[in-house]
């Protein structure tokens, strides 16, 4: 029998639903202000400092940024990138941290210090663009897929959670005559969806986000992602050029400066947001099971 609850726990729960309600307006009016404001027209813009509700639609912005006939070229650059990055990331990811997950390992520590020691310092910027240079990557895809092919933190958490697992199954699999390579992928993968789907978010989202190695690295712009050219095209709706890199609609007429870029934040945002849905069962799960142990 469920008991009422007292004055005090109602006053807490009112106070928790409006504290938590304030904050996820702050949270949500930010986005419902840059979709409002890049369906909204000049005059409304130009009038108007803060628009959560156009009075007139248009669509002019997204008109000026699908005007370009390489966006759907640089959009499949990105989804390239995105896949083949998190594919890369999540198999490196895991074949480094199943072995520092064993106790039996030789020289685990060191290896773990080397990691670690890689999160406090790095060689910073011009000595990661000579590494790169010296390896011939300028101007390829592997430029944006290799460097960062493992993340620091990703690792040490993936091997928390690799070490949660219980030893029975390994010694199990072992008595049948399964190879370490064997107990990966038979065994500790299927047990580690959850914490795999959740890093594949991390590492996606990163990808999808890629726009400053992409500027050191890239120079053709054919190999363009998406938040390069959205770049170019917010310069050119603040009345730069883009030479003959992109090319536009002559006939077209930019819109205002400031829808444009709110029209190019809902372009380079919603396709990643459509995955989350796919992956949020796992979110949660995966990043609390692998943050316990140390």
């Amino acid at each position: 029998m469920v008991q009422d609850k007292s004055l005090g726990n109602k006053i807490f729960d009112s106070v928790n639903v409006l504290v938590l309600g304030l904050f996820a307006l702050v949270t949500i009016i930010p986005f419902v202000y840059i979709v409002a404001g890049s369906f909204a027209t000049q005059e409304e813009l130009l009038s108007k400092g803060f628009i959560l509700f156009p009075t007139e639609f248009s669509l002019a912005a997204y008109e000026f940024i699908f005007s370009t006939s390489t966006l759907m070229r640089s959009m499949g650059v990105t989804i390239f990138i995105t896949v083949a990055g998190t594919l890369i990331n999540i198999i490196m990811t895991c074949l480094m941290a199943y072995p520092l997950a064993r106790k039996d390992l030789d020289f685990r520590r060191p290896i773990q210090f080397l990691v670690i020691f890689t999160m406090l310092f790095s060689g910073g910027m011009i000595p990661t663009f000579l590494v790169v240079k010296q390896m011939g990557l300028i101007d390829t895809y592997w430029s944006l897929l290799l460097p960062g092919a493992i993340s620091a933190f990703n690792l040490i958490v993936m091997r928390s959670f690799f070490q949660q697992l219980p030893d029975g199954l390994e010694e199990s699999a072992k008595i049948d005559g399964a190879s370490d390579p064997g107990i990966l992928v038979r065994i500790v993968i299927p047990l580690s969806l959850p914490a795999i789907a959740t890093f594949s978010l991390f590492y996606a989202v990163g990808h999808w986000n890629t726009f400053f190695n992409a500027v050191l690295y890239i120079n053709d712009s054919a190999k363009w992602p998406i938040q390069v050219l959205l770049r170019q095209i917010v310069i050119l709706s603040e009345g730069g050029g883009l030479g003959d890199t992109t090319s536009f609609d002559a006939t077209h007429v930019a819109p205002p400066e400031q829808s444009v870029k709110m029209a190019a934040i809902v372009v380079s945002t919603i396709p990643i947001l459509i995955v989350y849905p796919f992956l949020q069962k796992h979110f949660a799960k995966g990043v609390l099971l692998g943050s316990v142990k140390g």
